[in-house]
């Protein structure tokens, strides 16, 4: 019984160390390390590293800057693009380092699963905060960073102390990312297309931003019958010619319609006056 709770604190806190630092790592870092060295966590040895006060330092330091980077607006969506490339190796290393004692077969399955869940977390909160940047004003920037932080510290010290309880609030987080991720990432392409259509960069049909709407009958005929109206008007259809096209339109014989307007505006491009007519002998 005591090496099933043994392995299930392994997996909590290997889990939760590679979650947390696909959010905030810096924050991640400084939860292990003061919690280490003032004795309230029992770290791997593998892992004690954190607890160096030149790694606390430069962890404080790195939070510093993060805390107001990002809660600006675009600042935000940068600085999570320069960190795809540092938060998912340190995820990774930080949760091959939390096994402990183990064979480097099981430290590099450590690795690779915690690499993984700190990618999926890292790309759910960079996608989001694409999302958020939408919206002009900067309030849901701070409260989603000061939550985020909240999630992360609290987070870890359920990992540490009720691993039970952090898996299964974990497991409905996997899930739930699954599920809007295709979303957010739907999202944040129709947010890259319409900035490069603003700078040129892509073209864009204009169907595609806004389909128009088909027309039902009624609105067809209204339409054509305004058209030949606007013909009648200028005098490119004489009086008999509109009546014969607004009859055909009528009846339903579009074809006819069209081809009497066509005439019409033929005669009058020619600049010739349509024929007038002739008394009967």
């Amino acid at each position: 019984m005591e090496e099933y709770q043994q392995l299930i604190s392994i997996i909590s806190v290997t889990m939760g160390v590679a979650w947390a630092s696909g959010i905030n790592l810096y924050a991640a870092i400084l939860v292990l390390g003061l919690g280490g060295s003032m004795g309230g966590i029992d770290l791997p040895e593998s892992l004690e590293i954190v607890q160096d006060p030149a790694v606390i330092m430069a962890a404080v330091l790195m939070y510093g800057v993060e805390f107001f980077a990002d809660k600006v607006p675009g600042v935000d969506t940068g600085w999570d693009t320069l960190h795809t490339f540092i938060r998912i190796p340190a995820g990774a290393l930080l949760a091959a380092s939390s096994v402990g004692d183990v064979s480097p077969a099981l430290q590099l399955a450590a690795g690779i699963v915690g690499g993984s869940v700190t990618s999926v977390t890292h790309a759910a909160k960079a996608s989001s905060r694409v999302m958020i940047n939408t919206s002009p004003e900067p309030v849901t920037n701070w409260l989603a960073s000061i939550s985020e932080d909240v999630a992360v510290i609290g987070g870890l010290w359920v990992a540490l102390n009720h691993p039970l309880i952090f898996l299964a609030i974990f497991t409905v987080f996997i899930l739930l990312v699954i599920w809007l991720l295709p979303k957010l990432w739907r999202g944040v392409s129709r947010i890259f297309r319409k900035l490069g259509s603003w700078l040129g960069l892509v073209e864009v049909e204009q169907q595609e931003i806004c389909p128009l709407p088909e027309q039902s009958p009624g609105e067809k005929l209204v339409d054509e019958l305004q058209r030949l109206s606007e013909l009648h008007a200028s005098g490119r259809l004489s009086d008999e010619e509109y009546v014969a096209a607004k009859e055909a339109v009528i009846r339903g014989s579009s074809s006819t319609a069209s081809s009497t307007s066509s005439r019409g505006a033929a005669k009058g491009d020619r600049g010739t006056p349509p024929p007038a007519n002739e008394p009967s002998p």
